[in-house]
């Protein structure tokens, strides 16, 4: 097959990459960074460097791709004057725009656990967008929406918290649950859809472990040699201090509360409770927590 991948090397991309070009598979990888060519091309893969803002690159991009992946690249959250809803809008119309003049059957799109809610889930509004867009493509593009859950690495923006508070806190967790995934477990996930054909359109969640905040904690702990590692629960109110208080653009921290607090509630998590994957991830937060240690050294 001829696949198209957006994303770069990232967590996702990279070992998507890797797994697809190591089936056999022709695989293009966008990259807005010129420097990642050669990185590219060390994997086996073609390099297409290019804005995913611009949609004659893009659809040039697409053409002739049996599949294409296609995901919203993070952004600044520290810009004052991003508008990140805006953004994700754009890029989906711009997706949407090439795969329809490339005359691409099949894409795999990257969304999020909490997609489906049209309000309360904070900034994952703009994955919402982004899936209602690509929905409006022909019935004849097949198309598989990926909703992961929340990034094992995420846990990284605790790294100074732990080493001066001696805690994690945050307005959710604690003694509720938080559906954890590994990238690599993602990855798996989504060069599996790209291969399997199908037509349509289809939701998928990916999930590695479902434990509480405390139960991480623990887990984190032990690896850290800090048994009495605890995950306190925070106030709406305070993480929106903190988090306007290093700087992060003001409505994107006030989105992030309110993702968080819909975790905490049940609400962001109400749909994927009713489907869950039928079989887990293979990594573990075991397995990161080895990796998290090493990164906190």
């Amino acid at each position: 097959m001829k696949i198209t991948l957006t994303g770069s090397l990232g967590h996702i991309s990279k070992p998507l990459t890797q797994e697809l070009v190591g089936k056999g598979h022709s695989v293009t990888v966008i990259s807005s960074n010129s420097e990642k060519q050669k990185d590219i091309e060390a994997l086996g893969a073609i390099a297409a460097i290019g804005s995913l803002e611009d949609t004659d690159f893009l659809t040039a991009t697409f053409t002739g791709a049996d599949a294409v992946y296609t995901m919203v690249p993070p952004n600044n959250y520290f810009d004052p004057t991003l508008d990140l809803l805006a953004y994700y809008k754009r890029l989906g119309q711009n997706y949407a725009k090439a795969i329809e003049k490339a005359g691409v059957n099949r894409v795999v799109n990257l969304s999020t656990i909490g997609a489906h809610l049209e309000e309360g889930s904070g900034i994952l509004l703009g994955a919402h967008n982004v899936e209602r867009i690509l929905n409006e493509l022909p019935s004849t593009v097949a198309i598989t929406h990926m909703r992961p859950t929340s990034f094992f690495y995420n846990l990284y923006g605790y790294v100074d918290m732990i080493k001066k508070e001696g805690v994690i806190a945050a307005n959710y967790g604690a003694d509720r649950e938080i559906p954890w995934v590994s990238p690599f477990d993602i990855a798996a996930a989504i060069a599996e859809e790209i291969l399997t054909p199908f037509s349509g359109r289809k939701i998928r969640y990916v999930a590695s472990e479902d434990l509480t905040g405390n139960e991480t904690a623990s887990i984190l702990g032990a690896a850290l040699g800090k048994p009495d590692l605890k995950w306190i629960l925070t106030t709406n109110e305070q993480t929106l201090g903190e988090l306007e208080a290093i700087g992060m653009n003001k409505k994107i921290a006030a989105g992030l509360v309110e993702m968080y607090a819909s975790l905490y509630t049940g609400l962001l998590s109400e749909d994927y409770n009713r489907n869950k994957p039928a079989v887990m991830g293979k990594v573990k937060l075991a397995d990161f927590a080895k990796e998290f240690a090493t990164a906190f050294q």
